[in-house]
């Protein structure tokens, strides 16, 4: 029997959509106004279901907000969790600031909450920052230590190139009003993303790699 008409699976496929649809319709007003700006009635509205069946996945606004900070959470760590000792440090950074870009690009509203979260002392996700954040930069940190060991980058402290590759390619998704303000584009321009990419790699890379 084919999955598609088996009814646990169309109920399981179901429920994902659901919650998905939940959980976008969270991110984007919880990016506008904030954990405490946001109630369950305008989600619901928001996703399209009633607040009854929200409750049903999500039984508080908490949870549901710490579920779209987690799942942004992965999206933003993504791209570094892809750095590879075997790769070389220039092809791995270029890669990188290219992944982060696309990601401040097309999921600016993850970007925005994440910063919102930081900005009021992170205070539902601390634990994550403090453990697996601290471990996941560690880890990379290692390898960019050996980067710098194999002579392919300058001796800089590795956390202050992260920190300096987070700010740079989130600012674009972080102040996108001031940017289009400015420059009047945005990385939806696919003009502005590649001379933005070009910009960020030559002042990084040329800074960085021997």
């Amino acid at each position: 029997m084919r999955d598609s008409k088996n009814p646990d699976t169309r109920r399981a496929r179901a429920a994902l959509k659901k919650r998905r649809a939940i959980m976008d319709a969270a991110l984007t007003l919880f990016s506008q106004f904030g954990l405490h700006g946001t109630s369950l009635d305008r989600v619901a509205e928001s996703a399209d279901i009633s607040k009854t069946n929200l409750l049903y996945y999500f039984p508080s606004k908490e949870l549901l907000y710490i579920a779209v900070l987690e799942d942004l959470l992965d999206i933003w760590l993504a791209p570094l969790k892809a750095f590879n000792a075997d790769q070389h440090a220039r092809q791995a950074i270029e890669h990188y600031i290219y992944l982060k870009l696309t990601v401040s690009r097309d999921h600016p509203h993850a970007s925005k909450l994440f910063c919102l979260e930081m900005l009021q002392g992170a205070p539902l996700l601390n634990q994550t920052l403090t453990t697996s954040l601290k471990q996941l930069v560690e880890e990379k940190s290692a390898i960019i230590r050996g980067w710098i060991a194999a002579g392919q980058l300058a001796p800089v402290e590795p956390m202050h190139l992260v920190f300096t590759l987070w700010a740079t390619t989130q600012h674009y998704a972080d102040f996108g009003v001031q940017i289009a303000a400015v420059s009047g584009s945005t990385l939806e321009d696919p003009r502005f993303f590649q001379q933005t990419l070009e910009n960020l790699k030559k002042i990084i890379l040329d800074g960085v790699c021997r």
